[in-house]
C-alpha cells in the first residue's frame, strides 16, 4: 500500500479487503509449510534412507521416478496450464499429453539426480549441459510453444514438489558414505525445472509440424452451459 501511494499515487479498489485477503493467504501458506516440515520432509528423508540401505541403484531410481512423477502429475498449476495450452493452440497441444510429458520428465530427472548422488557426478556439468540444451532447442521451437515450455518448467517447482524432492536428495546424500548433504543433496530442483523445458519444446516442434488446428471448446464454458441447461 505504501508503494501504491508513493509511486503510483493511486489505490486499488477495496484496499482493506485486499490486505485482509493477503494476510489470510500468508497465514495459510505458513501453516502449510509447517505441515510440510512436519510430514513431507521427514517422509522423504526416511524413505530415501530406507531405500539407500537396500543398496540397489535401480530400485532407488524407480523410487525417485515415482516420487517425481506423482508429485507433478496432480499439480493444479500444471493442470491449469495444460488446459489453457490446449485451448489456445486450437487442439494441437493435448492437455493430458502435456501433463504426462512434464511428469515423466521430472520423474526421469529425479532418477538421474539419484544416480548423480550415488555415483558422485558433479552437478554443475549437468546444469551447464542441460541449460545449453534448453537454449539450443529454443532456437528451433515454434514461438507459440516457447513460453509454454518455460512455464511448464516453472510450475514443477510447486510448494509440494520442492520440499519432497529436496528431502529425497538430502536424505539420500546423508545415507551414503562419503557424500555431503550440502554438496550432494541439492540440485534436483534445478534439474527438475530444466528438463521439462526441453521436452515440451520438442513436443511443440512435433505437434506444430505434423498436427492441424482443431476447434476446441473451453471446458469451463461447457460445464457452465450444461449446468444452466440442466
Amino acid at each position: 500500500m505504501f508503494f501504491q501511494l508513493l509511486v503510483l499515487q493511486s489505490l486499488p479498489d477495496d484496499p482493506l479487503e485486499l490486505m485482509l485477503g493477503l494476510a489470510i493467504v500468508a497465514v495459510g501458506i505458513a501453516l502449510f509449510l509447517q505441515g510440510l516440515e512436519l510430514s513431507i520432509f521427514p517422509v522423504g528423508k526416511n524413505l530415501a534412507n530406507q531405500f539407500a540401505r537396500k543398496g540397489s541403484l535401480p530400485i532407488l531410481m524407480m523410487f525417485g521416478f515415482s516420487i517425481g512423477f506423482a508429485a507433478v502429475i496432480a499439480e493444479p498449476a500444471l493442470i491449469a496450464v495444460a488446459d489453457q495450452a490446449q485451448l489456445i493452440s486450437q487442439g494441437r497441444v493435448n492437455g493430458l499429453t502435456l501433463r504426462l510429458i512434464v511428469a515423466v520428465s521430472v520423474g526421469a530427472v529425479v532418477a538421474l539426480g539419484i544416480m548423480r548422488t550415488v555415483l558422485g557426478w558433479p552437478i554443475q556439468k549437468l546444469m551447464i549441459a542441460g541449460y545449453l540444451g534448453v537454449l539450443l532447442v529454443t532456437f528451433f521451437a515454434p514461438a507459440e510453444i516457447v513460453g509454454l515450455a518455460y512455464d511448464s518448467g516453472g510450475v514443477t517447482t510447486n510448494i509440494v514438489t520442492v520440499p519432497l524432492v529436496a528431502a529425497l536428495g538430502i536424505g539420500l546424500a546423508s545415507s551414503i558414505a562419503g557424500r555431503n548433504p550440502l554438496r550432494d543433496g541439492f540440485g534436483l530442483v534445478g534439474l527438475a525445472v530444466m528438463v521439462p523445458m526441453i521436452t515440451v519444446q520438442l513436443y511443440g516442434i512435433w505437434v506444430y509440424q505434423f498436427s492441424e488446428a482443431q476447434p476446441v471448446l473451453d471446458t469451463s464454458i461447457a460445464k457452465t452451459t450444461s449446468h444452466w441447461i440442466s
